[in-house]
C-alpha cells in the first residue's frame, strides 16, 4: 500500500463481508488467530505490509482498495430480500457486500453521465397490492398491455438495476432506497421469466414499502401480489387466458405476458378463471413435469439499456473495464459481476476492446469527465 494511503478498517470489514467470510473464517485462511482480525477491524492495530498483502489475495481486492475513504455501508434493515428466510449470513453479507461496491460504481458513473431520475411514487397508501398496481400502470401510462421489458421499464424511472452474480439459488433478489434512488439487484442466472416476476416483486416493495424496511411475510406476499398484478392485469388476463386450461395450454399463453407457467396459473386462479380444484390439478402437474425448476420455452434473457449505453460510450472514450476498475480500486471481476447477464457485451479488460460504430452512439449525456458530449 502506498505510503499516502491510510489503512481503512472499515473496508477490510466490507471485503470479508463481501466474500461472505466471518473473522474465525478468514483468520484460519490467513493462518492468524481471530482476535487479529478483531483488532485490525476494531482499529486496534494495523496489519503489517506482508499481513495487508496475504490480506489482499486472500479477500481478491488490491492493496489499496484498503487504503480508501470509508464506503457507503448497506445494513440489513434498509434492504428487502426475496428470500431471507433461505439464506445464510454469509450469502446475505456477500449480497450487502456486492451492493455496496454497486454504490460506488454507481457513483462514478453518475459524476460522468446524466441518468434518469427516479419517479417511483409512494403507494403504500392504496386499499391493496392490486389496487397499488392500477394505480402505478395508469400513472405510467401503460394501460392493460403486457410489459416488453422490465428492465428498460425500471431503468426508464430511474431505477439503477444490478447484477447479483453470486451462484446459489436461495438469493433470488433485493432492492432499496439508497440518497433518494431505487436500486433493484437481480439474480441474472434465472430465467428470464423468474427474472421479470423478481423485477416485478421488488417494485412492490420500492413503491409500497418505501417507508419502512420490508421484513416478514406479509410483505413478501404484498410484493408478489403486486408483481401478479403488474405483469399480468386482471382485464388483460380475463381477456387472453383460456378457461379451463391445461398445462400445454398455459405453455403457449404465458408468451402473452412472459411469465412462468406456474405464475399464470396462480394469476388465473386469483381472477376466478379456474376453481381451487383445477389450480391444485395445474400445480401437480407443473411439479411433476419439473417445470417450477426448468421454465418449458424460456424467454430471451432481458438486458440493460442503460449499462449498454453507458459502456459503449465508455468504449468510444478509450475507457476499459481494468480502467474502471482501477478507479475503484476493485478488480475487474467486481465489475463483471455487476452487470453479469445485464449487458450482452460489456466493456474489454484492456485498451484492444473493438469500437463501436456511430449508429450505435448512446443518447446518455456525459456530464463531464468523457471528453465529449453523447447526447
Amino acid at each position: 500500500m502506498s505510503a499516502a494511503l491510510e489503512f481503512n478498517p472499515k473496508r477490510l470489514t466490507l471485503a470479508r463481508r463481501r466474500r461472505g467470510l466471518t473473522k474465525t473464517r478468514l483468520a484460519k485462511l490467513l493462518g492468524v488467530e481471530a482476535r487479529s482480525i478483531t483488532a485490525y477491524e476494531n482499529d486496534e492495530f494495523r496489519p503489517e505490509p506482508e499481513r495487508l498483502q496475504k490480506l489482499a489475495a486472500v479477500l481478491q481486492f488490491p492493496e489499496r482498495f484498503f487504503g480508501g475513504d470509508d464506503l457507503e455501508e448497506i445494513v440489513p434493515d434498509i434492504v428487502s430480500f426475496r428470500s431471507m428466510s433461505k439464506m445464510t449470513s454469509g450469502q446475505r453479507d456477500s449480497a450487502l457486500g456486492a451492493g455496496a461496491i454497486a454504490l460506488l460504481l454507481n457513483d462514478w458513473i453518475e459524476e460522468r453521465f446524466e441518468l434518469p431520475q427516479a419517479v417511483l411514487p409512494d403507494l403504500s397508501q392504496e386499499p391493496s397490492p392490486e389496487a397499488a398496481s392500477d394505480t402505478l400502470r395508469r400513472l405510467w401510462g401503460l394501460g392493460e398491455m403486457p410489459i416488453k421489458n422490465m428492465i428498460h421499464l425500471l431503468e426508464a424511472k430511474g431505477v439503477r438495476v444490478f447484477s447479483l452474480s453470486i451462484d446459489t439459488a436461495q438469493l433470488d433478489a433485493f432492492s432499496m432506497w439508497h440518497a433518494g434512488t431505487p436500486f433493484v439487484f437481480l439474480n441474472t442466472k434465472k430465467s428470464c421469466e423468474h427474472s421479470r416476476f423478481d423485477v416485478g416483486h421488488e417494485l412492490g416493495h420500492l413503491v409500497l414499502h418505501r417507508h419502512a424496511g420490508a421484513k416478514g411475510q406479509e410483505v413478501e406476499r404484498e410484493a408478489n401480489a403486486f408483481a401478479s398484478a403488474f405483469l399480468m392485469p386482471r382485464a388483460s388476463v380475463l381477456a387472453n387466458a383460456p378457461h379451463m386450461a391445461t398445462v400445454d395450454q398455459l405453455i403457449r399463453h404465458k408468451t402473452y405476458w412472459t411469465t412462468s407457467v406456474a405464475a399464470l396459473a396462480y394469476r388465473m386462479h386469483d381472477v376466478s378463471l379456474v376453481t381451487d380444484w383445477h389450480y391444485r390439478m395445474l400445480c401437480i402437474e407443473i411439479a411433476k413435469r419439473g417445470y417450477r425448476k426448468k421454465e418449458p420455452n424460456e424467454a430471451p434473457r432481458e438486458t440493460s439499456q442503460v449499462l449498454a449505453k453507458i459502456f459503449a460510450a465508455l468504449r468510444e472514450e478509450g475507457v476499459t473495464k481494468a480502467d474502471i476498475a482501477a478507479m475503484l480500486a476493485v478488480h475487474a471481476e467486481e465489475i463483471d459481476q455487476l452487470v453479469f447477464g445485464l449487458v450482452l457485451t460489456a466493456l474489454s479488460s484492456s485498451n484492444g476492446s473493438q469500437a463501436v460504430s456511430s449508429k450505435s452512439r448512446p443518447d446518455l449525456r456525459l456530464v463531464h469527465g468523457g471528453g465529449s458530449d453523447n447526447s
